[in-house]
C-alpha cells in the first residue's frame, strides 16, 4: 500500500526546504523516508501562496514560481530562448542546458563559476568524482566534493512527466491487494490481527473484501474465487501485487506465477498481470480501496472471531460501499455494477476450481518423495531433483519444474509406499524378483547341458534353487560359456546338483560318468541252465 502524506506534512517539507534545510535533515526530523521528501520537493507546494522566506535570505528577494499550467496551456510558460530548459525533439537529453540551474534557497553554489566546465565534462560522460578532481587540479577549485555532486545532480534534474490514468471497460480488469484488518479478540483475551484482501473491479469500483489470518497461497486463492462467485462472473485480467503467495519470482517482463495460482487462472480463463516491483500506482484503484475499507469499515472496531469480521464486511459492502457515489466515476457503485459491468463479466464454470494441496519436494535417495507421511516413487532420473506435488485425498500427482506430469499414484495411508515397477532402475532389479523363468532363459545362453542341469537342480531343490541359478549366471563373468556348460554336463552325470561342484569342475579334465553296458556272457556269469538244475535239486530234497 502506498504511503499518503497529509497536506500539512507536505507543506512542512516545502517550508523547511525553503529555509535551507537539506533533504536528509528534513527526513530525519519528520520521521519519513528521504526518497519521499525528494519526490514531494519535485512538485510545487500544495497551496498557491509562496512560503515566506526568512528575512535576509536570497529566497526573500526572488519572485515566486508560477503554478504549473495544465498540459496544452500557454499559461506560465516563458517562450524566451534564454530561459527555456526544454529539450528539443530529437536532441540529446544530456546536451548542455541553456539557462543556469536554479540555485534554490540559501547561498549560491561554489561551483557556479565553473558551470560551463562542468557541463562540458558531463557531456563527455565523466562522473561527479572525476569532475571534482579535474576542477581541483586544473582550475583551482577549493570547494568540497559534495558541492560538486549536488551541482551535477541539479544540472541533470529533469521535470517528471504527469502520470497517465488508465481506465478500463466493463469486465476487463480487477485489482487485488492485501491490507491489515481489524483486531480479533477471542473470549480468552487473545488478540490477533488478520489481513484483509480486497478485490476491486476497475470499471465500476464494485469490490469484495475478506479477512484471513495468513497471506498464503490457499488463502489468496480462496478469496479470489469467492470474489468471482460473489460478482457472478470473471474478469478478463487480474492485476495483483508481487506477494509471495502468488508470485514466486517478481519480474516486470516475465514473472514466475505460483503453479497453483496459474492452474486456477487457466481454469477460470483469467490473465494474471503482476505489477512492476515497488510500483504501487500500477494498481491505484485497489490501493485506495484498501485504505477505504480500513478507514470506513474497520477502523476502531474489534471482533470476536474471523467469521464475525467477514460477516460484517459482507454487510458493509452492500449497505455502504455499494450505495456510495464514487468520487471518480460520479456514479453509484452498486448501480453501475448491476447495469453496466455485471453483464460484461465472463460466465462462471459449472463448479469451483478443484481444490488440492501443493508443495515442492526433493526426491529421496530411494527414489521416493514424502507426501502427507506416505511415500511415492518417481523415475530414476529424478533422483535428488526438486519436483511439484499435488494431492487431493484421492490421487497424488507429481510434476517436474515445467509442470509436466511425471507420475500419478493413488494416495496411501501414512507410512505406506507406492512404487511403480517402471520406476525401478533395471540395475536394481534382482534375478529373484524377475523370476526363475527369466533366469532359465539367461542360462540357456550358456549351453544345453547347463540348462538341463539348472532345470534338474530347480526341480529337486525348489525355491532355494533360485539363488543357485543366480550363482550359475554369475560364473559367466569369470569363465567362458563352454567351460561352464561342460562342467554342468559332468556334474549331471554324477547326479550332483550343488553349485560348488560345478565351480570345482570348471577348468578340470574330468571324464564324464558313462553308463556301463549290459553283458550277456562273461566267465563269472553262469548260464541259466545251471541255475535251473540247482533249483530242481533243492526242491527234491525238501520233502
Amino acid at each position: 500500500m502506498a504511503n499518503h502524506l497529509t497536506m500539512a506534512l507536505i507543506d512542512t517539507i516545502h517550508t523547511l526546504r525553503q529555509r535551507g534545510w537539506s533533504q536528509r535533515r528534513i527526513a530525519r526530523e519528520l520521521g519519513i523516508d528521504r526518497e519521499t521528501v525528494a519526490r514531494h520537493l519535485q512538485t510545487p507546494p500544495p497551496d498557491s501562496k509562496p512560503a515566506m522566506a526568512p528575512s535576509g535570505s536570497s529566497a526573500a528577494t526572488t519572485q515566486p514560481k508560477p503554478a504549473i499550467a495544465p498540459p496544452g496551456s500557454d499559461q506560465g510558460v516563458d517562450r524566451s530562448p534564454q530561459t527555456s530548459t526544454a529539450t528539443p525533439p530529437g536532441a540529446d537529453a544530456r546536451a548542455p542546458l541553456v539557462s543556469p540551474p536554479d540555485p534554490g534557497p540559501g547561498r549560491p553554489s561554489d561551483c557556479l563559476p565553473w558551470r560551463d566546465v562542468i557541463v562540458a565534462k558531463l557531456d563527455l560522460g565523466l562522473s561527479a568524482q572525476r569532475i571534482f578532481q579535474d576542477l581541483t587540479a586544473e582550475h583551482g577549485y577549493t570547494g568540497s566534493y559534495y558541492s560538486v555532486r549536488r551541482f551535477v545532480c541539479r544540472l541533470e534534474q529533469t521535470t517528471p512527466l504527469p502520470f497517465r490514468r488508465m481506465e478500463c471497460g466493463p469486465g476487463e480488469e480487477a485489482q487485488v491487494d492485501f491490507g491489515l484488518g481489524a483486531p480479533v479478540v477471542t473470549a480468552d483475551g487473545r488478540r490477533r490481527r488478520p489481513y484483509v484482501l480486497r478485490i476491486v473491479l476497475s470499471h465500476s469500483r464494485k469490490a469484495y473484501s475478506e479477512a484471513v489470518y495468513r497471506q498464503s497461497t490457499d488463502a489468496f486463492l480462496g478469496c479470489v474465487e469467492n470474489a468471482f462467485w460473489t460478482f457472478g462472473g470473471v474478469v478478463q485480467r487480474l492485476v495483483l501485487d508481487n506477494l509471495k503467495a502468488a508470485v514466486t519470482k517478481a519480474d516486470w517482463f516475465d514473472p514466475e506465477i505460483h503453479p497453483k495460482i496459474r492452474a486456477c487462472a487457466d481454469y477460470y480463463g483469467v490473465a494474471l498481470l503482476p505489477t512492476r516491483p515497488y510500483t504501487p500506482r500500477h494498481k491505484g484503484k485497489v490501493e485506495r480501496g484498501v485504505d477505504y475499507v480500513q478507514e470506513n469499515a474497520l477502523k476502531g472496531r474489534t471482533f470476536s472471531s474471523l467469521h464475525e469480521q467477514n460477516a460484517f464486511l459482507r454487510d458493509w459492502e452492500q449497505a455502504v460501499a455499494d450505495t456510495r457515489v464514487h468520487g471518480t466515476t460520479r456514479q453509484q457503485v452498486g448501480k453501475r455494477f448491476a447495469e453496466v459491468e455485471r453483464p460484461a463479466l465472463v460466465p462462471l464454470p459449472a463448479e469451483r476450481f478443484p481444490s488440492f494441496h501443493e508443495a515442492q519436494r526433493t526426491v529421496h535417495r530411494d527414489g521416493h518423495v514424502e507426501v502427507a507421511k506416505a511415500y511415492y516413487s518417481l523415475p530414476p532420473e529424478y533422483l535428488g531433483r526438486r519436483v511439484w506435488v499435488r494431492w487431493d485425498g484421492h490421487l497424488v500427482r507429481i510434476f517436474n519444474d515445467r509442470l509436466e506430469a511425471v507420475a500419478v499414484h493413488v494416495q496411501q495411508e501414512p507410512g505406506r509406499f507406492s512404487t511403480h515397477a517402471s520406476h525401478i532402475a533395471s540395475e536394481k532389479v534382482t534375478g529373484a524378483e524377475r523370476g526363475a523363468a527369466w533366469l532359465l532363459g539367461r542360462i540357456a545362453g550358456l549351453g544345453t547341458q547347463a540348462l538341463r542341469w539348472a532345470e534338474a537342480m530347480l526341480a529337486r531343490r525348489g525355491v532355494e534353487g533360485v539363488r543357485v541359478l543366480q550363482g550359475l549366471l554369475a560364473l559367466a563373468g569369470r569363465h567362458d560359456a563352454a567351460s561352464i556348460d561342460r562342467a554342468c554336463g559332468v556334474a549331471a552325470g554324477y547326479d550332483e546338483y550343488r553349485l560348488r561342484t560345478v565351480r570345482a569342475l570348471i577348468g578340470r579334465d574330468v571324464a564324464r560318468q558313462e553308463p556301463l553296458p549290459f553283458l550277456d556272457e562273461h566267465p563269472l556269469i553262469r548260464s541259466l541252465a545251471d541255475y535251473e538244475q540247482l533249483v530242481h535239486t533243492f526242491f527234491q530234497k525238501e520233502p
